[in-house]
């Protein structure tokens, strides 16, 4: 579903700020893989997905999503392949919207608009049906406008915009940092049911060990835009934090220092 071929990506080359964000990445995922990502800072885990999605351009190598080479595709073609949720829970919804306007821009993308105005009736019962399945209440308050709703409802609702149509990659950018505990949880449980339910291939940075090692089927580390350890199966779940803080420092040569991740 994803591969990831010798990619190579630099910023500021030339200049005193050059910063080597990845190096000769190698990555391939298989369909209905749903993979953790773990990394100290500037390790490269959302220059990665950024690469994926065609927000910078590579500098060498190759991206192929589903068999798709989406080396040179911009940013904007690629959006009809991947689902994606943000660190901040503003970026993924449109405030000024009604609930129902969001996920009617999500339910329509890479589809061709017609002239026909406004949201259906059909489409208005399965948003209700979706929003029903969150437990949160947003299906009374479809007409509400978006910004009206807290930052947990918020990326609650992103996370059902990007899988509204069914990606063929679900980009998860640490989108449970930025909520306070119970609400990261509660944010958390909904993406593993989501993602199993689905059969979704999925993609998820986090900053959190314990949940690396939890969900999903398989865990990646990264360090100065390398992935310097790949564990799935029996061998990811028989993991303890200890142990990830062992293999970086016998993959990287020294010790871990990300105090966030040490105290989550």
């Amino acid at each position: 579903m994803l591969e990831i071929s010798h990619v190579s990506k630099t910023f500021n080359k030339g200049t005193v700020n050059e910063k080597k964000a990845l190096e000769n990445l190698n990555l391939k995922l298989d369909e209905e893989d749903f993979v953790t990502v773990i990394g100290g800072n500037g390790a490269g885990k959302s220059t990665m997905l950024n690469m994926i999605a065609g927000v910078y351009p590579i500098d060498t190598g190759k991206i192929l999503i589903n068999g798709t080479d989406v080396s040179l595709m911009p940013e904007y073609k690629r959006a009809r392949l991947l689902g994606r949720v943000f660190q901040d829970p503003m970026m993924g919804t449109a405030a000024d919207m009604e609930i129902q306007e969001n996920l009617a821009m999500a339910y329509r993308r890479g589809k061709n608009r017609g002239l026909s105005w406004g949201i259906t009736k059909q489409e208005k019962e399965r948003y209700h049906e979706v929003l029903k399945k969150l437990g949160l209440g947003l299906e009374e308050r479809m007409s509400s406008k978006v910004g009206l709703l807290s930052g947990g409802q918020r990326q609650a609702l992103t996370l059902l915009m990007a899988t509204l149509q069914k990606p063929k990659l679900l980009l998860l950018d640490e989108h449970t940092a930025a909520l306070d505990p119970r609400t990261a949880k509660k944010v958390l449980d909904l993406t593993r049911e989501i993602v199993e339910e689905q059969k979704l291939t999925a993609l998820m940075v986090t900053h959190n060990m314990k949940d690396a090692i939890q969900i999903g089927n398989r865990l990646i580390m990264m360090h100065e835009g390398r992935i310097i350890y790949d564990v799935k199966g029996e061998e990811k779940k028989s993991l303890q934090v200890s142990d990830l803080l062992e293999k970086f420092e016998e993959a990287s040569g020294e010790e871990f220092s990300n105090d966030r991740m040490l105290l989550s």
